[in-house]
C-alpha cells in the first residue's frame, strides 16, 4: 500500500485514491476544505491533490475535507459542519476561509465569482434535530467541527472520522472465512476477547455467526509473557472449566477466545486482552519461532566454592562466607542488596571487606528474572557506584537493582529488589478479605492510603474496590528500631478514640500522631512512631555509600546519623533528624576531594538533588 495519504472522498467499497503532494503556494481550484486559493507562510507551501476526484487541499486541510464518504455511514456523503461557540449556530460555511489573505509575493488574488465548488449555507431551525452526540460512539460532540449527513442527520465527531476501516478483510488470521465490516457499533461481546466495546470497528462472518473487533482479528497465535514460564497459545474457546484469568484474576468465560498453556499439568489461562496488553506482552509472535531451552547457568548468581564459601557475581572479592549470628543481632548491619538490617539467622559476609553482607535469600536472587512488573526479562546489577531511583516505587536506594534486558528500556526501567520480591498474587495485611494482585493496567481505583487514583503499577483486589499504589503496597510490615528490642509492626489506622489516654505521640519527633493514618507500633513497649519518621525517603541509602550526581556535577556520601548532636542542612536550614544524612561535596570526584573540598551536610535526598548548596 502506498505511503501517501488517502483521499477521503474516495468510496471505501472501491479502489482508494491517494493524495499526491507538491510544493505550491497557489491552489488554482481552491482548497476543497476552506476554499482558500493562497498560502501566506513559506513553510506551508505544500499542496495535496487527488487527480481522480479533481480536488486539492492546503497542508492539514487534506485531513478534514469539506465532504467525505465514510464506512460508518455508506448510505450518504457526510459534510463538514462548523458550530459557532458563541451563538451555537451550525453551518457548513467555513468561517475565515482564508484568514491570511493572498501571498503578497505571488500573483494578484482572483476576485472573480467563478469557482469549481459552491457551498450553500445551511442553518438548522430550532425544530430540527439538536446535534449534540456522535451517532457512532455516543459521546458529546467536542470542539467546533463535526461531520453531518444532510439527508438523515447522521453525525460523526472528528475522532471517529479518523478511523477508516476496510469493508472486507480477506484471509484473516483469526478466522477461516472472509470478514465483512459491521456498519453499526458492536453492542454484544466480541467472540475473540469477550468484551463489549462500541467505539471500535467490528467485523462479522454471518455464515459462522462470528463477530469480532478489528483489533482482535489478528491476535497472535503463540506468545510468551513474563508472568508465566511457558508459552501461551490462543484458543477460540475452551472446555467448560471454571478458571480465573491469571493476570486480572477475574473469571474467564469459556465461550470466548483466550490464551492458555498447553504444558502437561499446567492450567494457566488468561483473557485475550489481558495477555496481549502493552504492559504484559512484548509484541513478539512466536508461532514459528523455536523455543529456547532454559539454561540454569545464565541465572545462577553465585558459584558454590564449598565449606560455606561462595563467589557472587556482584562482588569484586573472591569469597563470601556464610555466617550465623552469635546471639546478638546488630540492626546496623545492612544487606548490600535490599538494604534491610540483617536480622536473619544466617547470612553471607565478605572476609576482606569491613561492611559487605548479604541475606541468604538476597544472595540467591537470580541474574535474570521474568516479573509481572515489566514485559521484558530483567537483569540483576549492583547499583553502586551510583544509586537507583526505582521506576516502580519511586524510592532511592544504593542496593541491587533489576534493569531491562533491552537497551531501549534500560534508561526507564530500574526496579529495586524489594519491588520484585512482591508475589504476583498475595494477601496484604491491610486487606484480609480477599487476595490482591499486581496490576500494570490503568486503574480507576483509588489508593486506600492516599485516597488518590492509582497510577502506574499497583496492587488491587479483583472482588472489591480495594487498591494500593506500589509505594504503599511495599511498605514493610515489620521494621527494626534501635531503641526497641522488638520489631515494630505497621498499623493500618485505628478508629480515633475520644479518650485522652488513647492519644498517641511519636517517639522520634515527639509530635501528635494521627491514629487514622498508618504508623509503626510496638504493643509490648507501647511505642508509636510516625511512618515517615521511621521509614523515611532515605531509608534504603546505606551508610558508607558514595556516589556522584553527574547532572549537578557534585558528589555525596551517606552518613549514619548516630551522634547526639544534629547537623543543620545547608539546603533547607532544618536539622538532620533522619537515621542518615548526606555529606555533599561540590566537586564530582568524591575520593579525591573528600579531604580538600569543604563538607556540606544535607538532610534528605530531595535537598541533595536540588543542588542549591
Amino acid at each position: 500500500m502506498s505511503d501517501e495519504p488517502r483521499c477521503l472522498l474516495s468510496h471505501p467499497a472501491f479502489t482508494q485514491h491517494n493524495l499526491s503532494m507538491d510544493c505550491e503556494s497557489v491552489l488554482p481550484l481552491g482548497c476543497f476544505t476552506c476554499g482558500g486559493k493562497y498560502t501566506v507562510r513559506q513553510e506551508d507551501y505544500v499542496r495535496f491533490y487527488c487527480e481522480t476526484c479533481d480536488v486539492e487541499f492546503h497542508n492539514s486541510c487534506h485531513k478534514r475535507p469539506r465532504r467525505i464518504t465514510h464506512p460508518y455511514h455508506l448510505q450518504h456523503p457526510l459534510t463538514l459542519f462548523y458550530r459557532d461557540p458563541e451563538s451555537g449556530t451550525i453551518s457548513n460555511i467555513i468561517p475565515d476561509a482564508n484568514p491570511y489573505g493572498p501571498d503578497i509575493f505571488q500573483q494578484e488574488p482572483d476576485t472573480s465569482d467563478e469557482g469549481k465548488y459552491k457551498f450553500v449555507d445551511i442553518v438548522p431551525s430550532k425544530s430540527d434535530i439538536i446535534f449534540d452526540e456522535c451517532n457512532w460512539c455516543g459521546s458529546d460532540l467536542k470542539g467546533d467541527w463535526f461531520y453531518r449527513c444532510l439527508i438523515c442527520s447522521f453525525c460523526l465527531d472528528l475522532s471517529c472520522v479518523k478511523s477508516f476501516p476496510p469493508l472486507t478483510i480477506k484471509n484473516p488470521k483469526g478466522h477461516h472465512h472472509s470478514l465483512i465490516f459491521l456498519p453499526r457499533p458492536l453492542l454484544v461481546p466480541c467472540d475473540a476477547c469477550g468484551l463489549v466495546n462500541a467505539l471500535e470497528p467490528s467485523y462479522a462472518c454471518f455464515q459462522c455467526n462470528y463477530m469480532v473487533h478489528q483489533s482482535c482479528i489478528d491476535l497472535p497465535r503463540v506468545i510468551k509473557i513474563t508472568r508465566h514460564p511457558h508459552r501461551l497459545h490462543y484458543i477460540p474457546y475452551r472446555s467448560p472449566l471454571s478458571s480465573l484469568c491469571r493476570i486480572c484474576y477475574k473469571k474467564v468465560d469459556v465461550k470466548f477466545g483466550q490464551y492458555s498453556c498447553d504444558g502437561e499439568g499446567c492450567v494457566y489461562v488468561a483473557h485475550s486482552k489481558c495477555a496481549t496488553h502493552k504492559t504484559v506482552w512484548d509484541k513478539k509472535e512466536l508461532e514459528w519461532e523455536p523455543e529456547e531451552p532454559d539454561r540454569e547457568e545464565d541465572i545462577a548468581p553465585f558459584k558454590n566454592l564449598g565449606d560455606g564459601y561462595i563467589k557472587h557475581f556482584c562482588h569484586e572479592h573472591h569469597r563470601l562466607k556464610i555466617k550465623k549470628h552469635d546471639g546478638v543481632v546488630d540492626i546496623e548491619k545492612l544487606c548490600e542488596a535490599c538494604v534491610y538490617p540483617i536480622v536473619s539467622n544466617q547470612f553471607y559476609d565478605c572476609e576482606e571487606c569491613d561492611d559487605y553482607s548479604l541475606h541468604e535469600v538476597c544472595a540467591g536472587l537470580p541474574k535474570k528474572l521474568d516479573h509481572a512488573l515489566h514485559n521484558h526479562t530483567l537483569i540483576l546489577v549492583p547499583s553502586l557506584p551510583n544509586y537507583t531511583y526505582c521506576s516502580t516505587c519511586s524510592r532511592t536506594s544504593t542496593g541491587f537493582k533489576y534493569i531491562c534486558s533491552k537497551e531501549d528500556c534500560q534508561r526507564f526501567i530500574q526496579i529495586d529488589v524489594r519491588c520484585v520480591s512482591v508475589p504476583e498474587c498475595f494477601t496484604h495485611k491491610s486487606h484480609d478479605d480477599h487476595p490482591v494482585f499486581i496490576s500494570t493496567f490503568d486503574s480507576n481505583k483509588d489508593c486506600k492510603r492516599y485516597k488518590k487514583r492509582c497510577s502506574g503499577s499497583h496492587v488491587e483486589c479483583p472482588e472489591c474496590e480495594y487498591a494500593l499504589c506500589y509505594p504503599c503496597a511495599t511498605i514493610p510490615d515489620e521494621i527494626n528500631y534501635k531503641y526497641d528490642k522488638h520489631p515494630l509492626t505497621l498499623s493500618y489506622g485505628e478508629e480515633k478514640s475520644s479518650s485522652a489516654d488513647d492519644v498517641y505521640w511519636c517517639e522520634v519527633c515527639e509530635k501528635l500522631l494521627d491514629q487514622k493514618e498508618w504508623f509503626y507500633t510496638c504493643e509490648e513497649c507501647c511505642t508509636t512512631i510516625h511512618l515517615q519518621c521511621l521509614f523515611e525517603s532515605s531509608f534504603f541509602m546505606k551508610p558508607g555509600s558514595k556516589f556522584k550526581l553527574h547532572y549537578i556535577y557534585k558528589s555525596a556520601g551517606v552518613i549514619r546519623n548516630s551522634s547526639n548532636s544534629r547537623e543543620r542542612c545547608k539546603a533547607c536550614g532544618n536539622l538532620c533528624t533522619c537515621s542518615i544524612y548526606y555529606d555533599g561535596y561540590k566537586d564530582i570526584e568524591y575520593e579525591y576531594y573528600k579531604n580538600m573540598s569543604p563538607r556540606v551536610p544535607i538532610c534528605s535526598f530531595d535537598c541533595l538533588i536540588q543542588g542549591e548548596w
